[in-house]
């Protein structure tokens, strides 16, 4: 099992804009992955963060293998027509996270 954590953080302008984004294309992105054997997308909250809102796409892939393709690919896909969109009202941020230990 290999994961991706993928944040999206959304300036205060654009939350509204965001949400819909998420709820009519973000979500149907997320289900049409093929390499991607489960999901979580999620709202994040956090006492730290008042200057916009931050969501969180959390990606499960087989192996490591398959998280590096879609690094190479699809996330580029992704974050270019989330830039192409909102510009820099949303900052991506990729974190590779390799379990140690797990009961999933």
């Amino acid at each position: 099992m290999s994961l991706l954590s993928i944040t999206f953080h959304c300036t205060k302008n654009n939350i509204e804009e965001w949400e819909n984004y998420i709820d009519e294309t973000l979500v149907l992105l997320a289900e049409n992955l093929m390499d991607v054997s489960k999901y979580i997308l999620s709202e994040v909250h956090s006492d730290y963060i008042d200057e916009g809102k931050n969501y969180n796409l959390l990606l499960i892939f087989d192996n490591e293998e398959l998280r590096e393709d879609f690094i190479k690919s699809e996330m580029l896909n992704i974050a270019e027509r989330i830039e192409k969109k909102f510009g820099t009202e949303v900052m991506i941020f990729n974190t590779f996270l390799n379990p140690k230990k797990s009961r999933f």
